[in-house]
């Protein structure tokens, strides 16, 4: 099994900068192997994505393999003959599951430029839908990890939680039985998922702990000062950075995504509706042509659990958008909150099956009529 097609359009990740936050973590691991203390056998990257774990993973990857990481503490070399088959993604002493295009180093999908955003949409989610590691997939390491004498060996399965119960039964017998100068990393977005069996026998980073400072000034200049063209204020970055609670990727590529500026328009749309001053067949035309249905689908995630926060006595997060002055007029009820909640779902569902976004926009506007 090759890791072909790993490193596609983002062969750099690897020797991308290390991310402010991750730097003492860094220094820990890179400091333990340059004195002769191994890592642990199998390290977990877990958290909410936008935190920047992949990255760190891929680049932790890229230094262990490097030849000339003796004298590149800081990070892989990008030189040296591993280095080049990382950019070339043919690196005999590195296997991935699954074998798909290697995330970005943003970790997110939100990102997804506007033209073409709809087909884009469409098949990412067909394609997370089929995402599944499986116990033939486990079978398939084992010579690879069971060879002997060929070095350091590593193995990474991204998305960990995808693994079906076979295949991380199977994964424990690797886990009971370390072999030397063989690392697995397990990364996981959603780490509640795992078997407390793997998650017992895996040692996890501690990459959540992101000092808001810190955050803040990242956010701040990866954005330029700007959010769509428009000047921003530590105010604005200080939401982005709860809204995506805590994780300062995430942040970013919500800022840049095209639904973040239209939360006042969302509002604006609902209460027409709601007062039955424009027809849902209006509304979904018209945001037809604002955003894709995945993006609509985000905003209203988005919106709807501001919503539910003001309904429970707490403040609302986003401070920009007039939330608690349309909610002292009106506020849905539990069970409207819930019907559409609901609807979301089953819109998601729905676009799976190829069901027309004509069709799910349609619906979803009526049923935000009746929130």
């Amino acid at each position: 099994m090759k890791n072909t097609g790993i490193v596609d359009a983002t062969e750099n990740i690897y020797f991308a900068p290390l991310l402010p936050w991750q730097e003492a973590l860094w220094s820990q691991l890179t400091t333990r192997v340059q004195s002769q203390q191994p890592l642990p056998h199998a390290l977990l990257a877990a958290g909410m994505q936008g935190m920047g774990k992949r990255a760190f993973v891929w680049r932790l990857i890229a230094w262990l393999l490097c030849r000339e990481r003796a004298t590149h503490p800081a990070g892989a070399c990008a030189k040296c003959e591993s280095c080049q088959w990382l950019r070339s993604g043919t690196h005999p002493s590195l296997q991935v599951l699954p074998i798909v295009r290697m995330p970005s180093s943003t970790e997110s999908t939100d990102n997804t430029e506007k033209s073409n955003s709809k087909t884009k949409d469409k098949k990412a989610s067909q394609s997370n839908s089929a995402l599944k590691i499986k116990i033939d997939d486990i079978r398939a390491l084992q010579p690879f990890i069971y060879q002997g004498g060929q070095g350091i060996r590593i193995c990474v399965l991204d998305q960990a939680e995808q693994m079906t119960i076979a295949a991380a039964n199977a994964l424990l017998k690797t886990l009971e039985e370390p072999q030397s100068q063989v690392h697995l990393f397990l990364i996981s977005d959603t780490p509640a998922q795992l078997l407390p069996t793997i998650k017992s026998r895996v040692q996890q980073l501690p990459l959540q702990t992101i000092d808001t400072t810190v955050a803040v000034d990242y956010v701040t200049h990866a954005l330029g000062h700007t959010i769509n063209r428009e000047a921003v204020s530590t105010a604005a970055i200080e939401q982005l950075i709860q809204l995506a609670n805590g994780a300062p990727l995430a942040a970013i590529a919500m800022a840049q995504a095209p639904w973040y500026s239209k939360r006042s328009l969302w509002l604006t749309t609902w209460q027409a509706l709601r007062s039955g001053k424009r027809s849902s067949v209006a509304a979904s035309d018209y945001w037809q042509n604002q955003l894709s249905i995945v993006e609509f689908m985000q905003l209203s995630e988005m919106m709807l659990l501001d919503i539910r926060r003001v309904r429970l006595g707490l403040q609302e997060l986003q401070k920009d958008v007039n939330l608690s002055n349309v909610l002292e007029s009106y506020q849905p009820t539990d069970s409207g909150l819930e019907a559409f909640a609901s609807s979301l779902q089953q819109t998601k569902i729905a676009l799976q099956q190829n069901v027309q976004e004509k069709f799910a926009y349609d619906k979803l506007m009526q049923e935000l009529a009746y929130l």
